[in-house]
């Protein structure tokens, strides 16, 4: 079955303001160490959201009003640090499906491309303004237009950046390279066959 086509994709948005957000803050280093990614949303952000005694802070993502969000907006440099792959893993648990910073750790983005989560740069003063509108009204829809690199908020358009490789790796279904090779393994087989050093 081919990779699903990641042209676009919509939903509501929250606003985890703040430059520099490590991976070490996005999932923290104690909650590694598991078997699967699967329960690693339950601890995103979790030092920040929670006190030591497991009560909730004060942080977007306890706020109820965003608890249906799936596109997150951030600052500068958003995923530096550690290259530690649970952090992209724990966002997309947590439910995740696009991001909108102004720039972005290299291998945080790679990461993430490799789950089909649509990483879109933005201006500063324009995360400033969704930021706003999701604010004044937390249902509005966000939707990130791959293909034509734009973020529409409501009835307002923005001008984003995709990195051409991921936007096309996500429009053509290209965005998960175990995936591509697992299509791929009776070609692998083929091929294989044919290397004398591998018969038996």
């Amino acid at each position: 079955m081919a990779l699903e086509k990641i042209t676009s994709v919509s939903g509501a948005g929250v606003y985890v303001p703040g430059n520099e957000i490590d991976t070490d803050r996005i999932i923290p280093a104690r909650f590694m160490k598991c078997v699967t990614f699967d329960g690693l949303g339950e601890y995103l952000f979790y030092d920040v959201r929670k006190n030591e005694n497991g009560s909730d802070k004060d942080h977007p993502l306890n706020d109820s009003r965003f608890s249906e969000a799936s596109i997150l907006l951030s600052g500068a440099n958003f995923g530096c640090g550690s290259s530690r792959e649970h952090a992209p893993q724990a966002l997309y648990r947590y439910g995740f499906r696009g991001i909108i910073a102004e720039s972005y750790a290299e291998i945080f983005f790679g990461n993430c491309t490799t789950l089909g989560i649509p990483c879109f740069c933005a201006a500063k003063e324009d995360i400033e303004a969704i930021a706003a509108s999701i604010e004044a009204d937390p249902s509005v829809e966000i939707t990130l237009d791959v293909e034509n690199e734009r973020i529409r908020v409501g009835d307002q358009s923005y001008t984003a950046v995709v990195r051409e490789t991921a936007r096309k790796a996500l429009c053509e279904g290209k965005w998960d390279m175990i995936g591509e090779l697992k299509e791929g393994e009776s070609q692998v087989a083929a091929v294989v066959g044919k290397l004398r050093y591998m018969a038996r």
